[in-house]
């Protein structure tokens, strides 16, 4: 072979690593030993993870925090729930860093919240919005996350990713030190055939529109492999929390103003302040609020409390403002039930932090009969179909079309409300 040759190949090889070229041309699973499971958030609501576990589910991994300070509403019900019932259980963070130095923080944040907890499974790494972070500095950021977050716990990690970015924009490097845990909506056949920095994956996440018995509306399906579980299944160290007493631990819901309603009666129902929800709302005299208005509202979490296997209940603690009718309204039982199992002589007669047992999630029926004084809200999200929408809380289109008054069923925008 003649010198310009060889340097002819040399080159070609320098120019496809710069390229990043992916490293395989087919990507299957590490083993053939396959575990049926989900992933949660509070996305989901309340789960009744007995119905979970019946339905055939092994593994559930569970939303734990997000960006710097923000802790899932459900993350301590989800896993006190889901280990009760025998379930697997793995930890996933939501990653919002631009820079290292944001990733070793929110590797921390992420630990100090699965402190004491028993994960089953690999911390997972959710890392899908970039911003204009160039591919050098994110793969970066996921390494020192990926790291930072081994080191501290002394738990094995993984990688979420969808199947684009496993190709381009998660280099090959990542990929031989990190086992990958992949979104892809397609089958396991296109799957097998298609091309990727990694090889093989240990978790297929394979739709984001599955059924289960025990949760409302549509949750991730997962199939993973036996590489999923951890060796080590102690407890998670005592990490500090970076951010001191600025964890949040909220969600973001909408209400819909009825005929009477008060900011200050809101605020108090929701565990917040009339000048949060005016200030979120660009509302500029909280005196004035309509019937029908939609209110976002950052609703402290309360939720916590135990399942039982057979009734699926919780544990509601009573808030400032409470009263016995509204709770009942927002489990969709009425105050005789709730009255009954939590021995209550005087229905008018309850105090902020008491802890009521309700053995019964809101029903289907709530939202099949549309009562005004029921209202949810639904806002619609990249993907969403008013047919989808309907199914989801197992109401019609039409039902759905007369409510909201939309004149085309077949056009429905990101960000648009719809009253249930």
């Amino acid at each position: 072979m003649n010198l310009k040759k060889i340097i002819a190949i040399i080159t070609m090889c320098i120019f496809l690593n710069f390229m990043n070229v992916p490293l395989s041309n087919a990507i299957s699973p590490e083993s053939e030993a396959i575990y049926q499971g989900i992933d949660v958030s509070n996305w989901q609501g309340y789960i009744n993870y007995t119905q979970v576990k019946n339905s055939g589910i092994e593994v559930v991994y569970i939303k734990a925090s997000q960006g710097n300070n923000l802790k899932d509403a459900y993350f301590d019900i989800n896993y006190e729930n889901a280990k009760r019932n025998g379930l697997k259980v793995g930890f996933y963070h939501f990653l919002t860093a631009t820079n290292t130095q944001q990733a070793e923080q929110q590797a921390r944040f992420f630990a100090s919240v699965i402190s004491g907890k028993i994960p089953d499974c690999r911390l997972v790494l959710d890392y899908e919005i970039f911003g204009n972070v160039g591919n050098t500095e994110i793969n970066e950021i996921a390494r020192t996350f990926l790291e930072t977050t081994k080191r501290i716990t002394n738990k094995e990690v993984m990688l979420y990713s969808d199947l684009s970015n496993s190709r381009t924009i998660f280099s090959r490097e990542l990929a031989q030190d990190y086992p990958l845990w992949i979104a892809d909506y397609t089958t396991r056949e296109q799957l097998e055939n298609s091309s990727s920095n990694w090889n093989s994956w240990i978790g297929w996440q394979y739709t984001d529109r599955g059924r289960i018995n025990g949760i409302r509306g549509s949750v991730d399906r997962d199939i993973y492999t036996k590489e999923i579980f951890l060796n080590d299944t102690t407890e998670t160290p005592q990490i500090e929390n970076p951010n001191q007493d600025n964890t949040l631990n909220t969600q973001s819901i909408f209400y819909t103003v009825k005929r009477g309603d008060t900011l200050w009666e809101i605020a108090r129902r929701y565990g917040t302040t009339v000048n949060q929800i005016a200030q979120i709302n660009n509302i500029s005299n909280p005196n004035l609020i309509f019937p029908g208005q939609v209110l976002r509202i950052l609703e402290n979490s309360t939720i916590q409390g135990n399942e039982e296997r057979a009734t699926g209940s919780i544990i509601y603690t009573v808030r400032p403002g409470n009263t016995l009718s509204e709770i009942a309204n927002a489990y969709g039982v009425t105050v005789e039930h709730i009255q009954e199992i939590n021995d209550i002589q005087n229905p008018n007669l309850i105090f902020p932090g008491e802890q009521l047992r309700i053995t019964e999630s809101r029903s289907n029926q709530l939202y099949e009969l549309g009562n005004p004084n029921q209202d949810i809200t639904y806002i619609v999200r990249k993907g969403d179909t008013l047919s989808g929408i309907a199914r989801k809380f197992n109401v019609t289109v039409q039902y759905l079309v007369n409510k909201n008054s939309i004149k085309n069923p077949n056009l429905i925008y990101i960000g648009q409300i719809i009253r249930i």
